[in-house]
């Protein structure tokens, strides 16, 4: 059996279009794999303390490396923990300075999902700022595809950290992924072979 963790975007959720069409692929194609999908705290404050004691408490995740397929902020919290545990990562459209991108973020706000109401406050940027991964070890380890439309983020920030990795720049798409599940095949094999 093999372990893959699947770390969502800022205001998402397990039950977004990315995380559901990634779980029906793997439950269809890869019956070896269990891929775990949490609930990613709303609150950055609370973020890393989820993640490191849901792979504390898993040790299966990090048999063989850590699998990581992150999107967005998940993409962010993805290097964090394959630079600090090792393993590989599948990246998509992923923040790069997410704490910068934050500061307007700052105030109440809904999970479109959960409708938890939580508060982003200045003090959480440096909480997101301690996540980052300053330099890239291995960069073959990591898939990146990122589409040239994203209207949340630029493209290009990810494309010149990511410069080195695997990396797929589509024309067009925006933040979402546009074409995301015609990509889990090579997302799969990337992460398991």
């Amino acid at each position: 059996m093999q372990h893959i963790l699947y770390l969502h975007g800022f205001l998402s959720s397990p039950k977004s279009i990315k995380a559901q069409a990634t779980k029906a692929y793997f439950e269809q194609h890869h019956s070896n794999v269990t891929l775990h999908i949490p609930e990613l705290s709303n609150f950055p404050s609370k973020v890393e303390d989820q993640l490191i004691s849901l792979i504390e408490n898993t040790p299966a995740l990090l048999e063989n490396g850590l699998k990581l397929i992150g999107s967005s902020m998940g993409g962010y919290l993805s290097t964090f923990l394959l630079e600090k545990f090792g393993g590989k990562a599948v990246l998509i459209n992923p923040a790069v300075r997410p704490y910068e991108l934050l500061q307007g973020f700052i105030g109440t706000h809904e999970n479109p999902y959960s409708k938890e109401k939580f508060e982003i406050v200045e003090s959480d940027m440096g909480v997101i700022q301690a996540l980052e991964a300053a330099s890239i070890k291995t960069p073959g380890n990591y898939k990146v595809l990122l589409q040239t439309e994203d209207d949340t983020l630029d493209y290009r920030l990810a494309a010149e950290k990511y410069a080195q990795s695997h990396l797929v720049i589509e024309e067009g798409g925006d933040h979402s992924f546009v074409g995301y599940e015609n990509h889990l095949p090579a997302i799969a094999e990337f992460l398991l072979k």
